[in-house]
């Protein structure tokens, strides 16, 4: 399953979900946009993780969960903690991130 916010709230999200999988990102961003279809290709693979997608720059609370210092930024988050990001344009790189937490 994926989401995209449409309001400052991953923080809800995050607690309401076992295993959380973050994509920060923003409308300028290119390599966000060659990310995001293959971050949505992952959430199809996965449907132990809820998949969601922020916009770094319009909620500036949901970027605080995580060091958002670069975009793409990657981050996980399970039982409602932060766990690991990766900062990458890389697939491989995403891919591990996310079999991190789904153990594939």
């Amino acid at each position: 399953m994926i989401k995209e916010l449409d309001q400052d709230n991953l923080a809800d999200v995050v607690s309401q979900h076992h295993n959380v999988i973050v994509q920060f990102s923003a409308g300028w961003c290119g390599n966000c946009r060659v990310m995001k279809p293959k971050f949505k290709k992952l959430a199809t693979e996965n449907e132990n993780a809820e998949f969601v997608i922020v916009d770094a720059e319009k909620f500036p609370e949901s970027r605080k969960l995580a060091t958002v210092d670069n975009l793409p930024t990657f981050a996980t988050f399970q039982n409602g903690t932060f766990k690991n990001q990766v900062q990458t344009n890389k697939f491989d790189v995403l891919k591990d991130l996310v079999n991190e937490v789904t153990g594939n």
